[in-house]
């Protein structure tokens, strides 16, 4: 599970295993699709260590909790 917050409702939720519709390659690692409680698609790097070269401000990663 991981910590997200939404592009559609702004709320910074738990995302789990089972909201996971997807997985695929992206350009800096894999990139999971999911459902949040909020019923909008969403996307996200699962980036466990952040990128030296990127702007804080800009990122997007999940945070993993578990």
């Amino acid at each position: 599970m991981f910590l997200h917050t939404c592009s559609a409702c702004a709320k910074r939720q738990l995302i789990f295993p089972s909201q996971i519709t997807a997985v695929a390659a992206g350009d800096h690692g894999p990139v999971a699709t999911f459902t949040c409680w909020c019923g909008a698609e969403q996307s996200a790097p699962l980036n466990l260590v952040p990128r030296e070269s990127e702007d804080p401000a800009e990122r997007r990663d999940v945070e993993l909790v578990a």
